[in-house]
Parts: structure tokens; C-alpha cells; sequence
């Protein structure tokens, strides 16, 4: 079976739930969205919600992707950066009793955390302090690492760190590495399009996104965004949440259904469905086999709170 290796933010996920959007509004967080935060910002959010109940889980957008992918019996690794402090160490131990490898490095600052508020209907927004994570450098990748994989999946965040982003990309493809990216949060393209759209013309082979990152991206819609998409890579898919998905998948187009799924929280759902649909391409399923499966994980995963799921059970 192929080897897939992952790098992104390593965070640890801080969960709460609230009754309305008025903790969104005094933080100036968009609904739906990802705001990366200075540390005083994250300490007053926390000072906020000490009283409220809490989850804690590891996170990140390729943590959550990596992590599934190892239930699903795929080897994996994980390349991430953390603090030498309690989160760092629940980070690396959560991974590591998952099945992966970890190749952590790390860093005299805290470990990232990711505060995620979910709202009543099931929308989940992230005030994201990247800590150790905005400390990982190029300095800290190795060929001898990325040497012993086949596919490299890349968080759309890590575009945030252009020298970081652009020396993966080139590594990988030194390394011979087909390379996945999830464009991460419609926010984001916004504010980085044009490097974005030069490293998914001129590196990535496997691209996902949801239907607002897609419109961000392509100004289109659906099918009109996935063609767009498809012209630069060969393996292009878009979530459509509650609508199901579209792929295409080397020229061929398919449309895939929803699993009706009772919504507590959207956390993670999108990484869930890109390990299956990553599962179903390394085991040479069909487009429909591949969504289906992807769809599965992703209505599991809505269905709990937080980004971590069962998947033996499927």
C-alpha cells in the first residue's frame, strides 16, 4: 500500500459550544471562518470561556487528515512543530497511539491552539494561535524523510509561511511525491490567492475544497469551479456539505451524494472525507467508490463533537 505523509500546523483543538454568535462578534471572528490570533487575543478567548465546558483534542487540518488515514490502516507520518510543554505532549502521544509516525521537532514557545466555537446549527469557526507551529522552518525538512513516502498532504494554512510552502512543494516533487492540498478556509484564499494559485498550478496533483474556498478561488460555482479547478490539477474535488460532492478525477467527472448525517459539529469533517477519498485513490477505487467512502467519514465525523472518529467499524 502507498505511504502518505502529512505536514501541517500541529495544534491541539480547545472545543466549546455557545448559544448564540455574541462570542464570535466580540472577538471579531467570521462565522464559519479561521482567524489567526496573537497569544494576548488567545489568553482573553480563554480567559472568556474558563467556565464553559470544554473538549481537547488533537488538531490541525493534516492532523486530522493523517489521522484518519491511520485508522484506516494506511502508513502514515506526520511532520509538525510543537511546544515541550502538557499540549505538545498530549499532540505527540494522541498521534503516535493512533498508528502514525511522528516527526516532530520543536520549539521553546507554546504549543498552538485552536479554539473552535461551534453555534447551534452545527458551524464551526476557529481563532487559531499558531504558537510552536509558526516557528517550523524549511531548515527542519528532510529529504530523508519524505524519501520513504509516495504522497505528501499539505494543509492550505501553511500558506501563511510562503518560504515553508514553496521548499515542501519543491522537496516533494525533488523526492518524487505526488502532492495533496486541502485549500484550508475561504478566508484564506482570499487573502492569498495568487500564491496559492501558483503553487497548485505549478506543484499540486490532488486539491480539495469546499464550495465557499472554491468560489473564492475560481469566482464560479459547482460544476463551472470544478472544471476551473481541474484545469490545474488532475484530481480536483469540491464539498458541497449537505449537497454531497463533485469530483474529477483524470478527465473523469462524477457526482456524489450526501449521507444523511443529524449535524452536532461540522469540526474536521472536511479532513475526514479527504482521508477517505486519499484512501479510496491509493487503493485504485473507482471515482464513486472513492466519494462514497469520503462521504461516510465525513457524516461520522459531523455527528460527534470534535475532528476524531471510529472508522473500524465501517
Amino acid at each position: 500500500m502507498k505511504k502518505i505523509l502529512g505536514i501541517g500546523n500541529a495544534l491541539v483543538d480547545v472545543i466549546v459550544k455557545t448559544q448564540d454568535d455574541s462570542l464570535l462578534s466580540k472577538f471579531g471572528l467570521k462565522k464559519g471562518g479561521m482567524e489567526m490570533i496573537s497569544i494576548d487575543i488567545k489568553n482573553k478567548i480563554h480567559k472568556e470561556i474558563e467556565g464553559m465546558k470544554q473538549k481537547v483534542a488533537s488538531g490541525g487540518s493534516t492532523s486530522n487528515t493523517i489521522y484518519g488515514l491511520a485508522q484506516l490502516g494506511v502508513p502514515v507520518g506526520y511532520i509538525g512543530k510543537i511546544g515541550k510543554d502538557e499540549m505538545g505532549y498530549f499532540f505527540q502521544k494522541d498521534m503516535e497511539n493512533a498508528g502514525v509516525i511522528t516527526y516532530l521537532s520543536y520549539s521553546q514557545i507554546d504549543t498552538g491552539i485552536a479554539t473552535t466555537f461551534i453555534t447551534k446549527d452545527g458551524e464551526r469557526t476557529f481563532a487559531t494561535y499558531l504558537g510552536a507551529a509558526a516557528t517550523q522552518n524549511s531548515n527542519e525538512l528532510l529529504k530523508s524523510v519524505f524519501s520513504m513516502y509516495d504522497i505528501i498532504h499539505v494543509e492550505g494554512y501553511l500558506i501563511y509561511n510562503e518560504d515553508l510552502i514553496l521548499n515542501i512543494c519543491k522537496l516533494a516533487k525533488k523526492c518524487g511525491l505526488k502532492i495533496s492540498m486541502d485549500m484550508a478556509s475561504y478566508n484564506l484564499v482570499e487573502v492569498k490567492r495568487p500564491l496559492m494559485e501558483e503553487i497548485i498550478r505549478s506543484y499540486v496533483n490532488i486539491i480539495f475544497a469546499n464550495e465557499d474556498e472554491a468560489f473564492a478561488f475560481t469566482g464560479k460555482k459547482e460544476r463551472e469551479a470544478l472544471e476551473i479547478l481541474s484545469s490545474y490539477c488532475p484530481i480536483s474535488v469540491i464539498k458541497l456539505g449537505a449537497k454531497g460532492s463533485i469530483a474529477k478525477v483524470n478527465g473523469e467527472t462524477a457526482i456524489i451524494p450526501a449521507i444523511k448525517a443529524n449535524c452536532r459539529d461540522t469540526t474536521g469533517a472536511g479532513d475526514i472525507f479527504a482521508a477517505g477519498f486519499l484512501y479510496g485513490l491509493i487503493n485504485n477505487y473507482t471515482i464513486d467508490q472513492s466519494g462514497n467512502l469520503a462521504s461516510t467519514l465525513g457524516a461520522k465525523c459531523v455527528e460527534t463533537i470534535g475532528a476524531r472518529i471510529k472508522v473500524n467499524n465501517l
